[in-house]
């Protein structure tokens, strides 16, 4: 969070906001109209003084102690750590994908310490849906899109699932029937591949209503002993 108080060497004011600033433990900037003569030609603004967070003017004169305070809320949520952030370290060769132990039927590896925890509502108008949707949506035919780049898509995938890569759907939107309700799905809780697919889609005009987010991705198919077959 950049503040900056923009005032003259007169103003009255200023030294009640810095105080206002220094009891909020907001760090700030001071910058002087004599001395910076292109703060008011890019605000078209000479009034004294000019409360500016993040390049943008919130107050002409005292903001006043309700958006100090606003402030001061809003500066310790950034500083407040994600959750992804309270994870084991990321290991230097990461294992997105969930991997049989050899000689143990029913036993995977699962590297939990790459990605970023995704929420469970990608976009609004976005369903999110479980395994037990997508199995449905297989038997009845309903298109599923593996949204991860083809490196992965050529191991595994699940089955019946089209490679599309997230950072290709824009241009591919052809190849999806807006018809049809369509799922997207990526490596799992962690992944952002599918997200950013879904993302990409609704910048480029495609219905949300149409498009559904399998969360679980491979992560949860294969931990949950769901059957894969080769991408190719």
């Amino acid at each position: 969070m950049n503040i900056i108080i923009a005032a003259t060497k007169t103003c009255n004011h200023r030294p009640i906001i810095e105080e206002q600033l220094q009891d909020a433990g907001l760090p700030y900037e001071v910058m002087f109209f004599e001395d910076h003569p292109e703060i008011i030609e890019k605000y078209h603004l000479k009034t004294s003084p000019l409360f500016i967070v993040n390049d943008k003017v919130v107050s002409v004169g005292l903001p006043g102690e309700k958006k100090i305070m606003e402030l001061k809320t809003e500066r310790t949520n950034i500083n407040k750590k994600d959750i992804s952030e309270k994870r084991a370290l990321k290991r230097e060769n990461t294992q997105m994908v969930p991997q049989p132990v050899s000689g143990e039927t029913g036993l995977v590896i699962v590297d939990t310490t790459w990605g970023k925890i995704q929420p469970m509502k990608i976009a609004e108008g976005v369903r999110t849906v479980g395994e037990l949707e997508v199995h449905k949506f297989q038997e009845n035919g309903i298109p599923v899109i593996d949204s991860r780049t083809s490196d992965f898509y050529e191991v595994s995938t699940i089955s019946g699932a089209k490679n599309i890569p997230y950072n290709e759907i824009a241009e591919r939107m052809g190849e999806l029937d807006r018809n049809k309700t369509t799922v997207f799905f990526c490596n799992g809780p962690q992944c952002p591949q599918s997200p950013s697919a879904i993302r990409n889609l609704m910048s480029a005009g495609y219905p949300p209503e149409k498009i559904l987010y399998y969360r679980g991705g491979m992560h949860d198919w294969i931990t949950l002993g769901l059957p894969v077959v080769g991408g190719k």
